[in-house]
């Protein structure tokens, strides 16, 4: 088994970037979820309350992020850490410390984003102030993550795509991307649902790199979102289809495995490495 893909995902729910490396850290592959988009009273806006964010595109150059739109063109956001105040935001229930982007980069979104989007504000996360991960299914250790949903790194795999993708096939409906879904490291050669049961994913190369596997990714609405688009194609897939499956006992759709990095950090992952998961 290989990996096939990395994507790293600078603003929570903008497009992601295809990558062939990146650096891992405790809260995730470099530059992951280290900024959102949070309404006038602080909390986190998304695909789900905003599907039209799935056409702003992210990039990353050596000093800058870079926002990009078929109708606003593009804005560039230092890399440099803001200097000021910290404001306080909120993902889920998690409590954060954030900075605030430059007022210009508000302005654009709003533009971009037509009347839905007016009030948006860039943030970008404060580091000094950890956010821990839930700790229901650490098993007694300890994990950070930025802006991500609740955990610093989402697996998944081909064959598992392959398997929905069938399934969806034999119900008349189009296929779908793994960039549906969201993930960070995607999986090649793995049987279909094998990651369900896996405990820990190491690469094989480095056997300081290693990540536990938590829990199993309960998907959402955002999964029906055309990422190329921003369109919603046909409503309520794949989600019901992935409810047909069941591959979870739990009631939901379930699509890749929620991770956290065990031993690794400073190390540069990179596409094609293999890997070897244990059970």
């Amino acid at each position: 088994m290989h990996i096939s893909h990395l994507f790293v995902y600078p603003v929570k729910s903008l497009k992601g970037i295809g990558v062939e490396a990146s650096v891992l850290h405790p809260e995730g592959l470099a530059w992951d979820r280290r900024w959102m988009l949070v309404n006038e009273e602080g909390h986190f806006v998304t695909q789900r309350q905003l599907p039209a964010l799935a056409a702003i595109a992210t990039a990353l150059t050596e000093t800058a992020l870079v926002l990009s739109h078929p109708r606003g063109g593009a804005i560039e956001v230092p890399l440099a850490e803001p200097q000021g105040p910290l404001r306080d935001v909120q993902v889920w229930k998690s409590h954060c410390k954030a900075f605030s982007e430059d007022a210009a980069v508000n302005a654009w979104l709003a533009d971009v984003s037509g009347e839905a989007g007016r009030g948006l504000a860039l943030v970008r996360f404060a580091p000094a102030f950890p956010r821990p991960v839930e700790p229901d299914f650490l098993n007694g250790q300890r994990a950070t993550t930025y802006f991500a949903d609740g955990y610093p790194f989402l697996i998944a795999t081909l064959g598992s795509l392959k398997a929905l993708n069938a399934a969806l096939d034999g119900r008349g409906q189009t296929s779908v991307g793994i960039e549906r879904f969201r993930p960070n490291i995607v999986i090649d050669g793995a049987a279909p649902w094998a990651e369900d049961s896996w405990q820990r994913l190491s690469v094989q190369s480095h056997e300081n790199v290693r990540w536990a596997l938590r829990k199993p990714c309960q998907r959402c609405k955002i999964v029906t979102i055309d990422p190329a688009t921003a369109d919603i194609p046909v409503p309520g897939e794949p989600l019901k289809t992935l409810l047909a499956l069941k591959t979870q006992p739990a009631k939901g759709a379930y699509f890749g495995q929620n991770a956290t990095l065990e031993r690794g950090e400073g190390a540069t992952l990179r596409v094609g490495m293999q890997v070897a998961p244990s059970t």
